[in-house]
């Protein structure tokens, strides 16, 4: 138990494993910020799919045991280390990683990590931003290079980042597809900036986006689950297309002919890779 120190709640991970790993403790030191380091109370907490990867031990980088998971934080700067001056105590921020893990009443990030939060938007919505709405901007913008004019495929449109997808293409001018498994995902999808929506369920979906969009095909294509659907996305795009490789569960054997007809482009898309 530690001593001499605010303690707090968080939850701790011992082993990589399923759900059950998932301990909660009341003795943890409350952490101190140093050097261009926020301290944050926090009042929500995203969680990604990848935190459930990195969990179980099968992604590709894991943290030294133990762990407290956790990257999108939203809540109330309760402290700060020398030279930030960005932020003081009592701000309302938000954040796209955390040092010691947003699962805990308190959580430490670097001040190049954290953002205002705007007066518009609750914490609970803040805590949403973080992973979701980051990798879609990078994925859109820094990736795809994405035009006003152009199409865009979100495939697996109804997650976290493929709404925020949706709703960025759409206020850059894009025409925007989307696809989800249910009809109250694919109502979302649509209340949340696509014109049109195809449920990836139906044996003929293809098809139909296929008819929908014409010859031309996609100019974007960005991509949820690539295991799955990447030899179909290289079908659909357009001449130059690009398909953005959000994520992917396992390998997928495709033609390499069909990148050459097109002269298309599969790019990989990990947020954790952005520079400051």
């Amino acid at each position: 138990m530690a001593t001499g120190q605010k303690l707090m709640r968080a939850i701790r991970v011992f082993e990589f494993g399923g759900p059950e790993v998932l301990k909660l403790q009341s003795d943890i030191a409350v952490p101190i910020p140093k050097d261009h380091q926020v301290l944050i109370k926090v009042h929500a907490c995203g969680i990604n799919p990848v935190e459930t990867y990195i969990r179980s031990g099968t992604y590709s980088r894991k943290p030294l045991l133990p762990y407290t998971p956790g990257s999108d934080v939203a809540g109330i700067v309760e402290a700060v280390g020398d030279n930030v001056s960005t932020f003081k105590k009592g701000d309302r921020v938000f954040t796209t990683s955390t040092i010691s893990g947003g699962y805990a009443e308190y959580a430490l990030a670097d001040d190049h990590t954290v953002y205002t939060l705007p007066g518009k938007l609750d914490l609970k919505q803040g805590a949403a931003i973080g992973i979701p709405y980051f990798t879609a901007y990078r994925a859109l913008l820094h990736s795809a290079r994405v035009k006003a004019g152009e199409s865009v495929l979100v495939h697996g449109a109804s997650g976290g980042v493929g709404l925020a997808a949706c709703q960025i293409a759409r206020a850059y001018g894009l025409k925007v597809l989307g696809t989800a498994g249910t009809e109250e995902g694919q109502n979302i999808v649509l209340q949340n900036g696509a014109h049109e929506v195809f449920n990836h369920r139906e044996p003929n979906y293809i098809e139909k986006i296929k008819k929908s969009v014409g010859e031309k095909g996609i100019d974007v294509i960005i991509e949820m689950l690539a295991n799955v659907n990447l030899s179909n996305d290289l079908n659909l795009l357009s001449y130059g297309g690009r398909v953005i490789v959000v994520g992917s569960r396992g390998p997928i054997e495709i033609n390499p002919r069909d990148t050459m007809a097109k002269e298309s482009s599969i790019i990989g898309v990990a947020l954790y890779s952005s520079t400051k």
